[in-house]
């Protein structure tokens, strides 16, 4: 069965967003944005919520600048391929590989773990990832710790004092700045 995953960065004191919906420290070095591309080369389909959807509609275009390192080319190349279903109340269209979601986010991730297909189930926006946790369909979380504090914002985890127990998979830090910490739901 197909693993529904949650990553995004976040700052040390647990936030996705700062308080003035900032996100700019989240800027990768050139090793994180590495990790990240790798990390792409497993999803099979991506999951997200309106804001999420049009900060990353900048991808859509980016190959056509010329500005653009060969890691950020790269990135482009796996991010436009691959299929997204976009989360929204207030779209009417998406563009390139998205569509919009036609159900529930369960009935999504039930459609798509029963459908042929190789690749994690990304979700990526904390709203979205919380109304999968609340309904326990989060198999595992991935965070890349920023090394700020921010002071509040957008948190990672919904604050829905709800408990669950996680097995650490993974650990890596990078250039001693960054932390990914991957989390197994324990089941």
């Amino acid at each position: 069965m197909r693993r529904v995953t949650y990553s995004m960065n976040v700052s040390l004191d647990g936030y996705i967003v700062g308080p003035d919906g900032s996100f700019d420290w989240t800027a990768p070095d050139e090793e994180v944005f590495r990790f990240w591309i790798d990390d792409i080369r497993d999803v099979g389909v991506h999951l997200m919520g309106r804001k999420l959807y049009e900060t990353m509609l900048y991808w859509e275009t980016a190959d056509q600048e010329r500005s653009l390192d060969d890691a950020e080319l790269e990135w482009a190349a796996l991010w436009n391929p691959l299929p997204k279903v976009v989360f929204s109340t207030t779209l009417s269209t998406v563009e390139g590989h998205a569509r919009l979601a036609s159900g529930g986010l369960a009935e999504e991730i039930e459609r798509l773990r029963a459908e042929p297909g190789e690749g994690d189930i990304a979700i990526g926006g904390a709203t979205l990832a919380a109304e999968a946790a609340a309904a326990g369909l989060i198999d595992e979380y991935r965070t890349m710790v920023y090394p700020v504090l921010v002071g509040g914002g957008i948190p990672f985890f919904a604050r829905d004092e709800r408990r669950v127990d996680l097995d650490l998979v993974e650990t890596r830090t990078f250039g001693s700045r960054f932390v990914h910490l991957r989390y197994r739901v324990a089941r």
